[in-house]
């Protein structure tokens, strides 16, 4: 829907988006080299990653002598984290795992997501976005775990959120043995978090609902709507009267006058303790 005034997102936000879809909305569809071209055309839509030109909707084409790698640190104090399977061995290394994910139905769902991402990740078969891609992958295998298209959780976020941690298993790992059981533990106690969020933000959500179901026929005005959602969304710190007209930009007579009808109407209550400002906070039922 185009809204007016909204600020247009990011073409790589949009990739990104269209990719996750696809992933949970059509998880019981068949995982394949084509698609996952698609998912990444959709990540590079001009075909450019910034200043550089990036092979799209194919597997990368590095040569032997200039090999794959993830290098952080300054120019000439490099410091390589990880060397990926030279380009030659893509196909069938790819055709291997795109079958195993197709096909193996013996494991454990949770568990073969984890080893999904893992696995796609260390092949890193494309120029960039191998991280996003290995995302999508997890939390399509998350969506067939969990028979069903409806997200209420989002792993992809979880792991952001945890990139730090994220990097350092991962680097581990791949630098390790071929025992994945650190990595395996990382990924359950992340996808714990990434559930705990979840349980939150619905939490939240369900408490604005009430709230706002109780009040349906409560009178306010704009400035008494976007203080209580202020409220609602966590707001740092006391709520004074000073603070009212500071935020809403009113005189500090007409937000002593909002905030007593509101008092009034029950809807705020006068906290406990506080110094020389009285604060205030929502009324709970």
């Amino acid at each position: 829907m185009d809204i007016a005034v909204l600020i247009p997102s990011d073409r790589h936000v949009d990739g990104v988006v269209e990719m996750l879809l696809d992933a949970t909305q059509n998880h019981t569809r068949t995982l394949s080299a084509d698609r996952l071209f698609g998912w990444h055309a959709a990540l590079f839509p001009t075909g450019r990653s910034g200043m550089y030109t990036k092979t799209v909707g194919n597997w990368r084409n590095h040569k032997k002598e200039d090999p794959m790698q993830v290098v952080s640190g300054a120019k000439g104090r490099e410091i390589v984290h990880f060397v990926a399977p030279e380009a030659e061995r893509l196909e069938e290394e790819m055709n291997r795992f795109i079958h195993w994910f197709n096909e193996d139905q013996s494991m454990d769902p949770i568990l073969k997501a984890a080893i999904a991402h893992l696995w796609f990740v260390t092949i890193h078969p494309f120029d960039d976005g191998n991280g996003r891609i290995a995302r999508a992958i997890a939390e399509l295998q998350l969506s067939r775990a969990d028979e069903s298209a409806q997200r209420f959780y989002s792993m992809s976020a979880q792991i952001r959120k945890e990139r730090k941690g994220y990097y350092e298993i991962l680097e581990h790992t791949q630098k390790g043995s071929m025992d994945i059981t650190d990595w395996l533990n990382w990924f359950l106690n992340c996808l714990d978090h990434a559930l705990e969020s979840s349980n939150e933000t619905l939490s939240e959500v369900l408490q604005k609902a009430r709230f706002w179901e109780l009040h349906a026929n409560t009178v306010l005005n704009s400035r008494q709507h976007q203080m209580i959602n202020r409220l609602l969304d966590g707001f740092e710190g006391t709520l004074t009267s000073s603070k009212w007209a500071k935020l809403t930009k009113t005189s500090p007579d007409t937000a002593l006058r909002d905030i007593t009808d509101l008092l009034n109407k029950k809807v705020l209550v006068k906290e406990v303790g506080g110094g020389r400002s009285t604060s205030y906070g929502l009324r709970v039922e």
